[in-house]
């Protein structure tokens, strides 16, 4: 019997020394929970200054950004209706120049239809004289 007796003691001690370790720490966590709340609340405080600080510095400078932003943007909108001004010019003078064109191209091409008729209908007429020549010939 004094091996049971042995085996209980350990064993119940355990139990008791696992309970204390247990309350000990549940303890500790506690006492650690209060005693990290001021500084938590520090942090919180700390970082919403932090924050507001940041905006505030921040707004002036996005507000002179802004400022030196506009004269830019004004330029560019001025450099753009000026190219529209000139690519409208340039293309304007090319439909000009494409039409002047056409119309040359259509004129020479009169010209040359008339040309081919006349010496079309003066083979014609040779080619019947040929014909007639060649007909009062064979007579």
């Amino acid at each position: 019997m004094g091996l049971s007796s042995f085996f209980k003691n350990l064993f119940g001690s355990a139990k008791k020394t696992a309970d204390e370790i247990a309350t000990s720490a549940e303890t500790a966590f506690e006492e650690a929970k209060v005693a990290a709340t001021p500084y938590i609340d520090k942090a919180e405080a700390f970082a919403e200054e932090t924050f507001e600080k940041v905006k505030e510095t921040a707004t002036p400078i996005i507000e002179k950004t802004k400022e030196a932003a506009a004269p830019i943007i004004e330029k560019a909108e001025v450099y753009a209706d000026q190219a529209q001004e000139v690519a409208n010019e340039y293309s304007n003078k090319a439909a000009d120049a494409i039409e002047k064109i056409v119309e040359s191209v259509k004129e020479k091409t009169a010209a040359t239809t008339e040309k081919v008729e006349d010496l079309t209908s003066k083979a014609t007429e040779t080619v019947k004289e040929a014909e007639t020549k060649i007909e009062k010939d064979q007579i």
